[in-house]
């Protein structure tokens, strides 16, 4: 997918979000609490919906100022989140749409800090729409079966989490040394395979299969990248070799 590709599904997947919280914020019963979200323990609705807010007016914030270099928090304002659920709700809406309206203006390679090597605001349209499709997904799961993810941006979603989050994510959080684990993610409902190899500090996505893997993991892209961002069990997947390997990916690439 490209920058212009991803305009699309951006806009698509922030208006199902927003669908999701209000039918979360319209309880059957008056009085009822906000559901909670299974797939983030600890979290309710309202918890998802500041979360994802709040990561857009920053990175509006980003776009805006066409920043190179983190926000200076000192000199960072950002408008508090209301808390009447359809206020709250509208607030995420007005600012999931100025975040899309940044990101068709600046087209993919507006030079912008980031967290990763890739500093334009192409990384950050794709790391949202990964993130605000995943996040979907969790606010659909607080009141009934979640949607499944869009075919490109779910297969997007495994070939970024393991070229970009992965290596991040181990950084972050000081990850074991890889020993030479190897795993494969088998696409079922497209052509993709992803070999990925785990060598010391280095997470190697290879470009073809080359050998046998430790591990093979099946299924749908969705289920894939889902599994991959800790939201199924590796259960719903099919799964081939070892198959203790699969816990361990979250060892070497740890949550965040």
């Amino acid at each position: 997918m490209d920058h212009v590709e991803r305009l699309a599904p951006f806009r698509t997947e922030a208006a199902a979000f927003e669908k999701a919280v209000r039918r979360a914020f319209d309880p059957k019963e008056p009085g009822a609490p906000v559901p909670a979200v299974p797939s983030c323990p600890g979290w309710t609705v309202s918890d998802l919906v500041r979360h994802l807010g709040g990561v857009h007016r920053y990175l509006a914030h980003v776009l805006r100022e066409r920043l190179t270099a983190p926000p200076d928090p000192a000199l960072l304002a950002l408008p508090e989140a209301p808390d009447d659920p359809d206020a709250l709700t509208d607030w995420f809406a007005q600012g999931a749409r100025e975040l899309a309206g940044l990101f068709e203006e600046l087209g993919p390679d507006t030079t912008l800090w980031t967290w990763s090597a890739e500093q334009t605001s192409g990384f950050w349209l794709r790391m949202q729409l990964i993130e605000l499709a995943v996040h979907r997904w969790d606010a659909e799961s607080a009141t009934g079966t979640p949607g499944r993810l869009d075919p490109d941006v779910a297969a997007d979603a495994v070939t970024q989490t393991i070229e970009v989050m992965a290596p991040a994510r181990r950084g972050w959080q000081q990850a074991p040394p890889g020993t030479g684990e190897r795993y494969r993610f088998r696409r079922t409902d497209g052509p993709e395979t992803w070999t990925v190899l785990f060598s010391g500090d280095r997470v190697l996505l290879e470009p073809a299969p080359t050998g046998p893997a430790d591990v093979e993991a099946a299924g749908s892209a969705c289920d894939l990248a889902l599994f991959l961002w800790g939201r199924l069990p590796a259960g719903s997947l099919r799964v081939t070799g070892d198959a203790a390997l699969l816990p361990h990916w979250f060892t070497l690439v740890p949550p965040v």
